[in-house]
C-alpha cells in the first residue's frame, strides 16, 4: 500500500510546538491502528546535534542505534512508545555531504550539480526510502525552522515536489502558526498567520490544515477570518491552545475532527474502531496530571539550567516516575556554579545531577554529590553526575590527593575518571563518543538488581570518559560498590552506596528509555526514595 505523507511546517516564530503537533498527529494515527513513524528535518549546517550547545538548541537526544539527534526525536519516541532510528533526523550537512561525495565519484555523469534537482532529489529519496524500508502507512515529516528562512528553502521545495509527484491523495501539509492575544486589545490577532501562509503559498505550498497556537481556544470568528485569508476551510483551522500537559494535545486535535479529515482527504474509508487503544492512552494522560497533593521536590543541579529544554528527557523521566507513583514531581533547576551555601539543598527531597561535559561548574557538582552523601539525601547521578560522584568519594572518603577526571584536569595525580582507551587517537569531536545502546551486566544482590529485577539491561550511552578500574578495590573497601559493568567488565556502569538511603550513579542515560506509562526503573526508585 502507498505510504501517506504528512508534512508539518512552521511559521511566524520558532518554538510554537511543531514537534508536539507532529507527535500528536502521529499518535492519533497510531491509535487508529496505522503503522506510523516520524522524521525531523533540521536545516542547520551541523551534521548532527552532537556538537551543539544544549543551552542554545536544547538537549541532544541519543537514539538506540547511536544517533545524536534533535530533541524532537525524543518527543516522537515518548508519544509513540517506539524507537526512532538516527536516519530519521535529516540535516543540511548530511544531504550536501552525500551529494558532494557522489559528485566526486563521478556519479552525475558530467552534469552541473545544482540545488534542483540534485539536492532536492537527495532529500526526497531519503524520505521515500524510510517509508519503503519500514513499510509505513503514514510518515509524518517535520520541517524545522520557520517559513521564510533561507536555509529551509531546499527542503520546502523538495516537499513541494513530492506533492506534485505523489499527488494530493498521498501528500498533505499541516502549517503551525500563531494567533497572539494582545492584552491591550483583548482579541486574537490573525495577521501573523495570514502573512505566514502567504509566504508558504508564495513558494508553491498550499496547507491543508492550520494548527494555530493560542493561549485560549480559537474563537469561531477568528477561525473564519483565518480561513478567508488562507484558502483553508474553517473546519481545518485547528485551535492548538495551551494545555496542562503536551500529552493532552492529541485529544484536543481529535475533538476538532482532524483524524476524520485526514482519512477523508486521503480517501481511506472505514476507520478502525480503536476505543481500546484510546482507553489505554487516556489512562496514561490522566496519570500525568492529577497528583498535586502528593509533591516531591527535586533539585536538578547542572551546567545548562538556563534552558529547561537542555534536560528535557530527564524532566520527562521524573514526571513519568511521579505519575507511576501517583506523585507530583516539582523540579528546581540549580546552576552548579551559583551554589554558595550547600545547606540550601536540605529543602529538597532528592538531588539529581544530569549529564554534561567540561570543567565549568564541575566543582559545584562534586560538592553537591558529597553533600548529598554526607546528609543522606537521595542522590541520582547520570553520566557526568556519576563520574563526579566518584571524584567526590575519592576526595572525601578515600582522602586521596589531587583527585579528578582527566577531562577536567589532564595531569591529576589520582585520575579516578579517565579517557576511554579507544578515544585517545580520536581528533574529531562530532559523532566520536561512545554512543547508543550497550548491554549491561548487573551484579546479584545489589540495589541495581533490585531496581531492574534482572541481571542484564540495555541502555543508551553518550560519553568519552570512564571510571579508572585501578581504583575500584579501594572504593569498594570503603563502601562504594560498582554494581554493574559492560564490555566484558571493561566499563563500570552503576555505582551505589548500600549504607545510604539512596545513592546511585549510572554511566548511561536512563532518561532516553523513559516513556509515559512506562517509567524508567532508576527514576521510579529515585522518586520513591525521595518521597519517603
Amino acid at each position: 500500500m502507498q505510504t501517506k505523507f504528512i508534512f508539518v511546517t512552521g511559521g511566524v516564530m520558532s518554538g510554537l510546538g511543531k514537534g508536539v503537533t507532529t507527535s500528536s498527529i502521529a499518535k492519533l494515527l497510531q491509535l487508529a491502528n496505522q503503522k506510523v513513524s516520524c522524521i525531523k528535518i533540521d536545516p542547520y549546517l551541523n551534521y548532527d546535534a552532537g556538537t551543539m550547545n544544549p543551552v542554545a538548541h536544547g538537549e541532544v537526544f541519543v537514539t538506540e542505534d547511536g544517533g545524536e539527534c534533535d530533541m524532537d526525536i525524543g518527543n516522537y519516541e515518548r508519544f509513540l512508545n517506539q524507537n526512532i532510528p538516527k536516519n530519521h533526523n535529516i540535516t543540511t550537512a548530511q544531504v550536501y555531504s552525500s551529494v558532494i561525495e557522489a559528485e566526486r565519484k563521478g556519479e552525475y555523469l558530467g552534469a552541473c550539480v545544482q540545488i534542483i534537482p540534485h539536492i532536492t532529489d537527495e532529500i526526497t529519496n531519503r524520505v521515500r526510502k524510510i517509508a519503503s524500508d519500514e513499510e509505513l502507512d503514514f510518515l509524518i515529516v517535520e520541517c524545522g525552522g520557520t517559513v521564510g528562512d533561507i536555509e529551509s528553502l531546499p527542503f520546502l521545495e523538495a516537499l513541494r515536489q513530492m506533492r506534485v509527484v505523489e499527488g494530493p491523495k498521498n501528500v498533505m501539509f499541516v502549517h503551525v502558526t500563531l494567533a497572539p492575544s494582545l492584552d491591550v486589545v483583548g482579541e486574537q490577532k490573525t495577521k501573523p498567520t495570514q502573512h505566514s501562509v502567504q509566504e508558504l503559498r508564495r513558494i508553491g505550498i498550499q496547507p491543508d490544515f492550520l494548527a494555530v497556537r493560542c493561549t485560549v481556544p480559537l474563537e469561531e470568528k477568528t477561525k473564519k477570518k483565518i480561513a478567508l485569508f488562507t484558502n483553508v476551510t474553517a473546519e481545518d483551522v485547528l485551535s492548538c491552545h495551551d494545555a496542562k500537559s503536551i500529552f493532552e494535545v492529541p485529544q484536543i486535535l481529535y475533538d476538532q475532527g482532524i483524524l476524520d479529515s485526514i482519512f477523508t482527504k486521503f480517501g481511506k474509508v472505514g476507520m478502525v474502531n480503536a476505543s481500546a487503544n484510546w482507553d489505554e492512552w487516556n489512562k496514561i494522560v490522566e496519570s500525568m496530571s492529577n497528583h498535586k497533593d502528593q509533591k516531591v521536590k527535586i533539585a536538578m543541579v547542572g551546567k545548562y539550567v538556563t534552558l529547561a529544554d537542555s534536560y528535557v528527557s530527564v524532566n520527562h523521566a521524573l514526571k513519568h516516575a511521579g505519575a507511576k507513583l501517583k506523585k507530583s514531581v516539582e523540579i528546581d533547576w540549580i546552576d552548579s556554579e551559583s551554589i554558595k551555601d550547600y545547606s540550601m539543598l536540605d529543602r529538597y527531597d532528592g538531588i539529581l545531577v544530569p549529564g554534561g561535559f567540561g570543567t565549568r561548574g564541575s566543582e559545584g557538582i562534586i560538592k553537591t554529590a558529597n553533600y548529598a552523601r554526607e546528609k543522606n539525601i537521595p542522590y541520582l547521578g547520570i553520566c557526568f553526575g556519576f563520574q563526579l560522584a566518584v571524584i567526590a568519594f575519592g576526595r572525601n572518603v578515600l582522602n586521596l590527593e589531587d583527585v579528578n577526571s582527566t577531562e577536567i584536569k589532564q595531569d591529576a595525580k589520582n585520575p579516578v575518571v579517565d579517557l576511554l582507551p579507544e578515544q585517545k587517537e580520536i581528533s574529531d569531536m562530532g559523532g566520536s563518543l561512545r554512543l547508543g545502546g550497550h548491554n549491561i551486566k548487573i551484579k546479584p544482590e545489589t540495589m541495581a538488581q533490585k531496581i531492574y529485577g534482572s541481571d542484564s539491561v540495555s541502555k543508551r550511552h553518550r560519553h568519552r570518559y570512564e571510571i579508572n578500574k585501578n581504583y575500584i578495590p579501594d572504593f569498594e573497601k570503603n563502601g562504594m560498590i560498582f554494581s554493574a559493568e559492560s564490555d566484558g567488565g571493561k566499563r563500570m556502569e552503576i555505582l551505589e552506596i548500600p549504607s545510604h538511603k539512596f545513592y546511585l550513579g549510572v554511566q548511561f542515560h536512563p532518561e532516553f528509555n523513559s516513556r509515559p506509562g512506562f517509567a524508567e526503573e532508576v527514576f521510579v526508585s529515585f522518586v520513591e526514595a525521595a518521597a519517603k
